[in-house]
């Protein structure tokens, strides 16, 4: 059975696409999953991190010989339906697949966005817009995970996302924002369910839907946290540790509260902290420049033994994911 999940914060700068990579990564490596990325971010961050430059070059100069997240969208914007086979690329070192990004997909922003008035009154073209990646996920039937790397946005683009997959995690840094982050998250999800499922209840035709998702489904799979990393103000000085660890000490509660309590309160005996990631910024872009998991890059000394070090930090949060996923099922 093929699982999907949503790596997703609407904070920017939390480090979701490197997540999603070695995450991908070791689930394909080292627990012997089949994986699919697809890259849902119009920034495209997931297919540069993954692919060469000149494999990049080489695509992204004859984009439509190319199968990319546009090719998903593009037959729905002119009335042809849902796109037909998927095609994913090879990701090279990180022994999975990759629907590639494209920046065009920001256009979709517009088509999502007036569909959805439609889809939330019971419209069947505004219905099966909306479930434009629901659609994709149904073709992904050889794959166990289907992972989607997303943009930092409440947009149309990530509403169709969220409402399509199984799971989301929620990839965060320890700072304030994260925790507005996250009441914001669950506001509009719960906003964005109770419309869709108004939508389907009005919907007269649900035969032509070809699937019948419904809104409820979604469920919220666990969180993974930056190590703090010591900043300095403008005079020098080190910022207090104090502040940090007071933050992230609220985090286990707001998440049960806004996440746990509000989508999932059967589920609330299950571990959501997936792991913290240490400050990896000597390995990044080692590894974005090798275009290989951080634990399978060629390094030297003590960047050698630190990168070894975390192919089991990704594999304990990979395990810990797959065993929430069946906790959650």
């Amino acid at each position: 059975m093929t699982t999907s999940i949503a790596f997703f914060n609407n904070k920017g700068g939390v480090g979701k696409t490197t997540l999603i990579c070695n995450i991908g990564a070791v689930l394909a490596h080292a627990l012997g999953q089949r994986v699919l990325i697809v890259d849902a971010d119009p920034q495209c961050n997931a297919t540069q991190y993954i692919l060469s430059e000149n494999k990049v070059n080489s695509i992204y100069s004859n984009p439509d010989k190319n199968f990319t997240i546009n090719s998903v969208v593009h037959p729905l914007a002119i009335g042809r339906g849902y796109s037909g086979e998927i095609i994913p690329t090879e990701g090279g070192h990180y022994g999975i697949d990759l629907v590639l990004g494209d920046p065009r997909l920001a256009i979709a922003e517009d088509l999502l966005s007036g569909d959805w008035k439609d889809a939330t009154s019971g419209s069947t073209r505004g219905l099966r817009t909306t479930f434009l990646f629901s659609d994709l996920i149904s073709r992904c039937g050889e794959y166990d995970y289907v992972l989607f790397d997303m943009g930092p946005s409440l947009g149309a683009i990530n509403r169709s996302v969220l409402l399509a997959v199984d799971y989301f995690a929620v990839p965060m840094s320890i700072d304030i924002f994260s925790l507005r982050a996250i009441e914001n998250i669950t506001q509009v999800l719960d906003k964005w369910r109770r419309q869709l499922k108004v939508g389907l209840e009005l919907n007269e035709n649900p035969d032509d839907l070809n699937f019948k998702k419904q809104p409820e489904t979604l469920r919220f799979c666990g969180y993974i946290t930056q190590q703090y990393k010591a900043k300095k103000d403008k005079h020098g000085e080190v910022q207090p540790v104090a502040a940090y660890e007071r933050i992230r000490s609220q985090i286990p509660a707001i998440i049960k509260k806004n996440f746990v309590d509000k989508l999932q309160p059967s589920y609330s005996n299950v571990n959501y902290e997936l792991g913290s990631v240490e400050n990896l910024s000597s390995l990044i872009p080692m590894s974005q420049e090798q275009r290989r998991p951080i634990f399978a890059i060629s390094a030297q000394g003590t960047h050698n033994s630190k990168a070894r070090k975390t192919e089991k930090l990704f594999a304990t949060m990979a395990e810990r994911l797959m065993e929430n996923i069946e906790a959650l099922r």
